[in-house]
């Protein structure tokens, strides 16, 4: 064998080894399905070209890569705090509701929702710009149109009530629905207490 083949094999066989490997496909995007403040998640289906990835558990995952390809991933809440910590601090406050009631043919509240409304409204307070539904309701003891104007009325006592507790006016929209959307269903000139109520949705 000729003197300079081993060494030409050798640097082939070298040239072979150094030759750089294809790296690990990056993911493009994750999806990370979190867990609502009652521990509580749903159900989200991650699919791209390549494939589909069903996510059902907090902190389930799913990297989708450039090439379509989707893979499941699980992450813990350690992780994800890790990764993606300041973003989560980012998030404005989940949406909230609470329900008040009150006294029969009345704006006034029960004294039970009364105590109620005065942790409700340091709460709302303590919120940087919150975005606030007020939607009035009655039972079905009564005419209609008298019922809506009650319901409205309901509303904005506690409108003003929340103004009062130094919440922007600009910032709570409200609404009355009269008897059109009770609780508790029930039939003509029942009085039913917890149809008589308002709703406070913050988001």
């Amino acid at each position: 064998m000729h003197p300079a083949i081993p060494i030409l094999l050798m640097g082939a066989l070298v040239a072979l080894l150094e030759e750089p490997q294809p790296l690990p496909e990056t993911a493009r995007e994750r999806v990370v399905l979190l867990p609502d403040a009652d521990g509580r998640t749903g159900e989200v289906k991650v699919t791209a070209a390549g494939g589909a990835v069903t996510l059902a558990k907090a902190y389930a995952g799913a990297d989708v890569f450039a090439s379509g390809k989707v893979q499941a991933r699980d992450d813990t809440l350690a992780s994800i705090q890790q990764r993606f910590g300041p973003a989560l601090e980012a998030r404005p406050p989940q949406p909230v509701s609470f329900t008040l009631y009150f006294v029969f043919d009345q704006d006034e509240l029960t004294p039970e929702s009364l105590a109620q409304f005065d942790r409700i409204k340091r709460e709302l307070a303590a919120r940087p710009a919150p975005e606030i539904v007020v939607i009035g309701h009655t039972d079905r003891v009564g005419a209609v149109a008298y019922n809506d104007a009650l319901a409205l009325k309901r509303a904005e006592t506690v409108r003003t009530a929340l103004v009062a507790a130094g919440i922007d006016a600009a910032l709570i929209e409200i609404a009355g629905r009269g008897e059109r959307e009770p609780a508790i269903a029930t039939g003509d000139e029942v009085d039913e207490p917890r149809n008589r109520r308002v709703e406070i949705v913050v988001r």
